[in-house]
């Protein structure tokens, strides 16, 4: 058995990383920067601690922040245009998973144009040139974009989210600064978290999973169990560990893939346009339970990275229900939605989602294997 591990070339992590970002660009003998991000950081002076850097580094740029949640195949192809327009030559992917989700896409058919219609870009994207160089910034601890191969676009004619996974969009350069984090709602704070505690989870379980990618997913899973609650609080130095911590299990599950969890969630958000981490943290739980008896002694792992007193030496099953009880404590506690009916779906609605999370590129991934029954019998047990 052999084993793929593909990361970033560099990255800075901790307060003050975005002053590397010029210097960075000048080393590599780039001049002019587009970058890509969304109106509300367009708008609170986030992209200008970017801009600023850059102006008095000489260094050129422009903005497309014309980006919004769950991006549509038309705002990359916008994103696109505008990108040769400005006659730049390195991107920055500046804000949460949006913004560089757009950015990587961009990237990729700008040096790969016969992938313009974006839409040929899913799965396992057959491209053959790197693309323009990234710097991804992340706003936010959850997706960790900025240092994997991963992107997901949706496309609206359809209602449905698609992922493509591609070495040619990994960013050249990874800016981990929890004070482009702090001042984020708390809300957010909560739904990225619990998508990087999916990430973690999911990684650390998937078939795909091995010595390397273990230490990275549980390690992340005891940062965020110790973390997560007081970074939604507010708390700086908790804030700075969930960044670290998105990271770190980014560079596992994009390398060892994910499971049924966001096979159900890229519908949530395709059809009912479902924050993403939203939709997790509504599933996680539930389905960890679905995958309990496929997942040998890691959910004794994950109870023992939560803190369940005895984790350790208790019977297996019992490690394995106090694992799946631990997550869903810290879900209610975060007062994240935990029934799909509260983002509004209705009985109705099930077999399309069904349908759509059965064909998903993460499915597969999952340890227990899920028939169209098991993924209906799990959304309709959520109504």
């Amino acid at each position: 058995m052999t084993y793929r591990m593909i990361f970033n070339q560099t990255g800075y992590f901790g307060r003050g990383a975005i002053a590397h970002i010029a210097p960075e660009i000048a080393r590599r003998g780039l001049t002019r920067a587009f970058i890509v991000t969304d109106p509300v950081l367009a708008d609170n002076g986030t992209a200008t601690r970017i801009t600023d850097l850059l102006d008095k580094a000489g260094i050129g740029w422009e903005i497309f922040s014309d980006v919004v949640p769950n991006p549509p195949i038309e705002k990359v192809q916008a994103g696109l245009a505008a990108f040769r327009a400005s006659g730049a030559d390195v991107l920055i992917g500046l804000g949460g998973g949006s913004p560089q989700d757009t950015c990587k896409a961009i990237s990729v058919i700008a040096t790969n144009p016969d992938f313009e219609d974006v839409l040929s870009l899913e799965g396992l994207s057959p491209t053959t040139r790197p693309g323009v160089p990234i710097i991804g910034v992340p706003t936010t601890a959850g997706t960790a974009s900025e240092t994997t191969i991963n992107y997901v676009i949706t496309d609206t004619s359809k209602q449905r989210k698609f992922v493509c996974v591609d070495p040619h969009d990994i960013p050249v350069l990874a800016i981990v600064d929890p004070d482009l984090m702090d001042g984020m709602p708390r809300s957010l704070k909560v739904a990225t978290g619990l998508d990087a505690l999916t990430h973690a989870i999911e990684g650390y379980i998937t078939p795909g999973a091995w010595e390397l990618s273990d230490a990275l997913c549980l390690r992340s899973i005891q940062m965020i169990a110790a973390n997560l609650r007081a970074a939604a609080d507010g708390d700086a130095d908790a804030v700075e560990q969930m960044g670290l911590a998105a990271y770190i299990n980014g560079m596992a599950y994009s390398n060892v893939g994910l499971g049924l969890v966001h096979g159900m969630a890229h519908p949530l958000g395709g059809r009912y346009n479902a924050p993403h981490g939203v939709a997790n943290g509504i599933l996680l739980a539930p389905v960890m339970a679905f995958n309990a008896e496929h997942t040998g002694e890691k959910y004794r792992d994950i109870a023992e990275a939560f803190g369940v007193a005895g984790a350790r030496t208790m019977p297996l099953d019992e490690a394995r229900v106090a694992a799946v009880e631990a997550v869903a404590q810290l879900t209610r506690d975060l007062g994240n939605p935990t029934r799909i009916s509260e983002i509004g779906v209705e009985a109705d609605g099930v077999d399309a989602l069904t349908d759509d999370a059965f064909a998903d590129v993460c499915t597969p991934g999952n340890p227990r294997p899920a028939t169209r029954e098991d993924i209906k019998a799990l959304y309709t047990s959520l109504l």
